[in-house]
């Protein structure tokens, strides 16, 4: 089967969240359970240098978008035995950060009619495209609406996967005839249009032949007012073609047995390691050394998405307990100079870097004892999957994927894999938080026995690569 992959950032080349981890992660799967799979991206100018020395030439064309005609190289490069195709443009995507400018819209129509249009150049036309959020959703519109005279076009099937509803690609109606030389008809008519903006996710959702989420749990919930992002009723309307795909993690990164990132490897048969990593992580960001303090950890970003304002709210009592607290992370400047204030109020209690730094998040995943993600709404949400690999227990607003793939506690059985609160508020996440705090200082034997649970879920990407597979034979 082939399969053309298109996303708009993919590790280890350039991302900014869960979608580059997937978009680096799923190929690779696929590839391993036989799909002839292919992977085109935007040739970002943020690429790390040892990979740019890597690319190939290989011919330009011109794109039309709308009047005017611009420049699209196409670099390749083969890594893990992943072909990549990236398209050059350096008026669209030599900028400091990937989206977010004001001429958003233009780029990825760009974008998207440029991988509409190389298909036939690379003589890979595929039985899918695999396309991810709105930077690509308008694909299976362009497809079935401007390309559709191109006959060997027209057997393509196409999935859409939303990793964030929240973003949805909303323009004026001008676009149709100025970045994409259509016209208006779709628009008038109501289908693509959308509190009267062209939408790319709408498209996207009614044009695909298949819509997957990141989770069983946020597909559900996605089919409501309170998580649609105004969608809800489209996707209650086309909930016969949308699945909830749980994301998986790469193994071959996230791997507290060769993980080169932390200060000693172990794995289910050698705990004791784990508390060398705690330690050595003490002293790294200068807290006191104690094995036997329960230390939490977080590394995100600090957003009311999030939900960090309701650990703020109950910092100064979480602060009177016997624990200490490690935050990596960036983000709203309101969060950041709070958590700020804490860490130089309880030194001692709180260890705040206000940086994005990958190396110590690994060493914060491997050296804390858990793992605090109280995310208003989280699709699928990775690091709580992270953090159970290296045997940290997670405290999890139960929503989304975090419900999905994290056994709170049942203090009746004793069995879990983690914490979680089920009402978003900060007295349930405090209650969480002392529930795990009790279990961690006077039940050591039942906590053992959850972080060999959680260490032997298995999150890789075999399974849902596996599911993703049998959608496409569906189709």
């Amino acid at each position: 089967m082939k399969t053309l992959f298109v996303a708009a950032e993919c590790a280890p080349f350039f991302k900014t969240g869960g979608l580059g981890d997937v978009a680096g992660a799923l190929p690779k799967a696929l590839k391993e359970k036989g799909t002839d799979i292919k992977v085109v991206l935007p040739l970002f100018t943020k690429m790390p240098q040892r990979y740019k020395e890597q690319l190939q030439d290989l011919f330009s064309y011109d794109v039309y978008v709308g009047w005017r005609k611009q420049y699209c190289g196409v670099k390749y490069l083969r890594l893990d035995g992943i072909d990549y195709y990236f398209l050059d443009n350096l008026y669209y995507f030599n900028r400091p950060n990937l989206y977010g400018y004001y001429d958003d819209g233009e780029r990825f129509a760009f974008f998207q009619q440029a991988v509409i249009e190389l298909m036939e150049k690379i003589d890979f036309i595929p039985d899918v495209m695999h396309l991810n959020d709105y930077h690509t959703s308008f694909i299976p519109f362009l497809l079935k609406e401007k390309y559709r005279w191109i006959q060997k076009y027209n057997n393509i099937r196409s999935v859409l996967t939303i990793h964030n509803i929240e973003f949805q690609g909303q323009y004026d109606r001008e676009i149709l005839y100025d970045l994409f030389g259509m016209g208006c008809e779709r628009y008038d008519d109501g289908t693509i249009q959308f509190n009267n903006c062209v939408n790319f996710m709408k498209a996207g959702i009614l044009y695909a032949d298949r819509v997957t989420t990141v989770s069983p749990s946020y597909a559900e919930e996605i089919k409501t007012p309170e998580f649609g992002a105004g969608l809800d009723v489209i996707l209650r309307m086309e909930s016969g073609k949308l699945h909830g795909i749980l994301n998986g993690i790469d193994y071959a990164s996230f791997n507290p047995k060769k993980d080169p990132a932390i200060f000693a490897n172990y794995d289910k048969k050698h705990l004791d390691k784990k508390i060398e990593n705690k330690v050595q992580l003490q002293k790294l960001l200068e807290l006191p050394v104690r094995p036997d303090v329960p230390v939490i950890g977080i590394v995100s970003r600090l957003t009311y998405q999030k939900g960090f304002h309701l650990l703020l709210q109950e910092m100064e009592n979480l602060m009177q307990f016997d624990v200490q607290l490690i935050l990596i992370g960036t983000g709203d400047p309101n969060f950041e100079n709070q958590f700020h204030y804490f860490g130089g109020k309880y030194p001692h209690k709180a260890s705040i870097h206000i940086a994005f730094d990958v190396t110590l998040a690994q060493k914060v995943y491997a050296g804390v004892d858990m793992f605090l993600m109280p995310s208003a709404f989280e699709p699928c949400g990775l690091s709580q999957m992270i953090s159970m690999r290296y045997g940290t227990l997670p405290i999890v607003h139960e929503i989304g994927g975090l419900k999905d793939t994290v056994q709170s506690y049942n203090p009746i059985t004793n069995e879990g894999t983690g914490f979680g609160f089920g009402i978003f508020e900060p007295f349930y996440l405090m209650n969480a938080l002392k529930q795990a705090i009790e279990l961690y200082q006077n039940h050591q034997d039942i906590w053992k026995k959850m972080m060999l649970e959680a260490m032997s879920r298995d999150f890789s990407w075999d399974e849902s690569s596996q599911q993703y597979l049998e959608l496409y034979k569906q189709m």
